[in-house]
């Protein structure tokens, strides 16, 4: 206990030197909360995005703030209230793990998290971890993930002497975009606090896009430009919080509320510019988290979820068949993590399990009605031989779904095994070397095996191989020009198999799920972040992210697209940030490259889509009195008001604006 209250004291004292930190800027120090007494080292690779500096970044969902992370691709479909998902080194959506102050997203239906439904406005960081999250107390299910992003938002902090925290937000922008959200703080005791976010947005979703199509031999079909129809969006999310101090841990409790009514705009076809479907979305949960250390060598750790989720899905155009659908799931999620020091600072295993319990029911005709019981135990350890860390893990899946017009059960148990080596070679510990070699897999949805005349109930899961070689190297200097610089470099290896793919049945019109797919993925993550400071009271920080990745279906040599990349991968893709801090200035810009890919598994000039950027400028003005705080920014997004789909038929907004005012008392 000695050294951590010493190593608290010195951060404490070099977080106030002015000028001689990448985090210069901030004016106070977040509070640290101890919660286990072993020795934990990132040996995982890892990337994080910080409050401070989503702040700053032309974001508003978490699903934006994600762009700027490398190995990710994103998929979105355009405009404010436009679905958007991520999958992580091309094994797709379903393989990435998203948790939300330490408890799983989840969607049993189709697996696909819609992350624009999930604000910046209350999250303190973002963190993406390839493989799984470098400590062994943590659920037994995310041990199962090829990767995972973990949203921590804000735990209260206040000043000496208060009692609470204000913070109001109003925002307006292109698209006729409203923005207002608030945040309250309250300190109760010295040992409690509570916290209520709310935030509503409302836009028409129209804007101007250029569309082009061409022919096969290359020769322009129309070029016109249009608005974008039926993109409106109506929101409302709610999110209240207690948080508890312990001795030597800590008890939070959740409620999340999200509303929202939304346009489809759909896919621009046949010279069809207006869709006539519309969506519902009404997602409640709740949930606790309870984290404590026992003696000097056990701790202890659990969770609990229950969520429903209600969305209505309607297709009103006359051209098409007409669709009123209601979906209704409810999970129910409980989870303990437990960890024991066998020689402190040294050797730690855990043994974590999981229980959760999804059920989906809908109106739709010839529904089947599934209800999955799934069950999770996970043994893990650590080692630390001084400059060696070793992680190793593996887990039980046991999954039993049970369904209305299916007379047997369906069972699948699977093990999945993990091992992770973290090596620093020097004693000043500035350059690391790592390796990890995982399995990993993702259950069949609901949709992928019931579905009408779709599911196919034998799937088995789509299983993936991962191996991953990389390194990084991090210096900080206390005077001269540069402060800071890091570097991570991994190249990895996936190999898919089994993967589900949506097969024609002979009949026109009719599509069954089979266990057809195998895809090799060879790839390169690249990572850097430099800050200097040039001049007294001026910070410059940059990041750079790079991305290389070779995806290709290795299914069979007997299809036409054998060893093609697969569709929306592009080969290279990147990301840039620059930010200035002078005085109470702060200019950023934002740069985000996808290269060519294919919208289709054939990649032949048809299906050619041509590489995209898109370049934004934020410009802001802090100014405090007493214990006020106002901040003003400017966002130009698209500067360059590129035409580009992320999505072929999609088209994305061009340049945009955005005005956002804030307080905080």
């Amino acid at each position: 206990m000695t050294t951590i209250v010493l190593l608290l004291t010195v951060c404490m004292t070099w977080a106030q030197q002015s000028l001689y930190s990448r985090f210069d800027s901030i004016q106070h120090l977040d509070e640290v909360m101890v919660v286990s007494r072993y020795n934990h080292q990132e040996i995982i690779p890892s990337q994080s995005l910080n409050g401070e500096q989503l702040e700053k970044l032309s974001a508003h969902s978490v699903a934006d703030a994600l762009r700027y992370f490398s190995g990710l691709q994103l998929k979105d479909y355009g405009g404010v209230g436009g679905i958007k998902t991520v999958n992580i080194r091309s094994m797709g959506t379903n393989h990435l793990g998203i948790s939300y102050d330490g408890v799983e997203l989840g969607n049993a239906q189709n697996g696909q998290i819609d992350l624009g439904q999930f604000s910046l406005d209350n999250v303190e960081e973002i963190t993406l971890f390839n493989g799984q999250k470098s400590a062994i107390m943590q659920p037994a299910s995310d041990f199962g993930h090829a990767g995972s992003v973990y949203i921590r938002t804000r735990a209260p902090r206040f000043e000496q002497g208060r009692t609470y925290n204000l913070k109001v937000k109003a925002k307006y922008g292109s698209s006729d975009m409203y923005r207002i959200a608030v945040l309250y703080e309250q300190l109760m005791n010295e040992k409690l606090s509570s916290s209520l976010s709310a935030e509503w947005m409302q836009a028409s979703g129209k804007y101007k896009f250029r569309y082009v199509r061409k022919r096969q031999d290359g020769s322009t079909a129309y070029d016109t430009t249009a608005i974008r129809q039926n993109g409106d969006v109506w929101a409302l999310r709610t999110e209240g919080n207690l948080h508890g101090k312990l001795e030597e841990g800590f008890w939070k409790l959740k409620f999340y509320m999200y509303h929202s009514e939304r346009g489809i705009p759909g896919a621009i076809v046949n010279n069809v510019w207006r869709r006539g479907e519309r969506q519902w979305d009404h997602n409640i949960f709740t949930q606790g988290r309870f984290q404590k250390s026992f003696g000097n060598r056990f701790t202890t750790q659990w969770l609990a979820k229950y969520a429903y989720y209600d969305t209505r899905y309607a297709n009103r155009d006359t051209t098409m068949l007409q669709v009123d659908n209601s979906y209704w799931q409810q999970e129910l999620y409980l989870s303990t993590s437990n960890v024991y020091d066998v020689l402190p600072q040294l050797w730690s295993v855990s043994l974590s399990y999981d229980f959760k319990w999804n059920k989906l029911l809908s109106n739709a005709r010839q529904f089947a009605k599934p209800t999955r019981y799934s069950n999770y135990v996970s043994l893990a350890t650590a080692l630390s031989l001084g400059r060696i860390k070793m992680q190793g893990s593996i887990l039980a899946t046991m999954i039993n779904d049970h369904v209305e017009r299916v007379a047997s059960n369906m069972a699948r148990n699977v093990l999945t095994p993990a091992f992770f080596v973290n090596y620093r070679p020097f004693d000043a510990h500035h350059l690391s070397l790592r390796f990890y070699a995982k399995k990993s897999f993702r259950m069949p949805t609901f949709n992928d095996l019931y579905y009408t005349e779709i599911g196919n109930a034998k799937l088995k899961p789509e299983a993936v191989l991962q191996y991953n070689v990389g390194l990084s190297y991090d210096k900080r200097w206390q005077y001269g020009l540069v402060r800071y610089f890091h570097v991570q470099t991994d190249a990895y290896y996936n190999s898919v198999h089994d993967k589900i793919v949506a097969y024609p049945k002979g009949q026109q019109f009719r599509w069954t799920m089979l266990n057809l797919g195998r895809v090799h993925i060879k790839g390169i993550d690249v990572e850097t972040e430099l800050t200097t400071v040039p001049l007294r009271g001026l910070l410059v920080t940059g990041r750079l992210q790079y991305t290389y990745q070779q995806a290709r279906d290795v299914t069979s040599p007997d299809d036409t697209y054998y060893r093609h990349q697969i569709p929306y991968i592009p080969w290279h893709g990147g990301s840039a940030i620059l930010n200035v801090q002078y005085r109470q200035w702060d200019i950023n810009y934002s740069f985000v490259y996808a290269g060519e890919r294919y919208n289709q598994q054939e990649n032949i000039r048809f299906n050619y889509m041509q590489p995209w950027y898109t370049s934004d400028l934020s410009l802001s003005w802090r100014h405090k009195f007493k214990h006020i705080e106002l901040r003003t920014m400017l966002e130009v997004n698209n500067l360059f008001s590129q035409d580009y789909d992320v999505i072929l038929n999609y088209p994305m907004p061009k340049r945009n604006y955005a005005l956002t005012m804030e307080v905080k008392i």
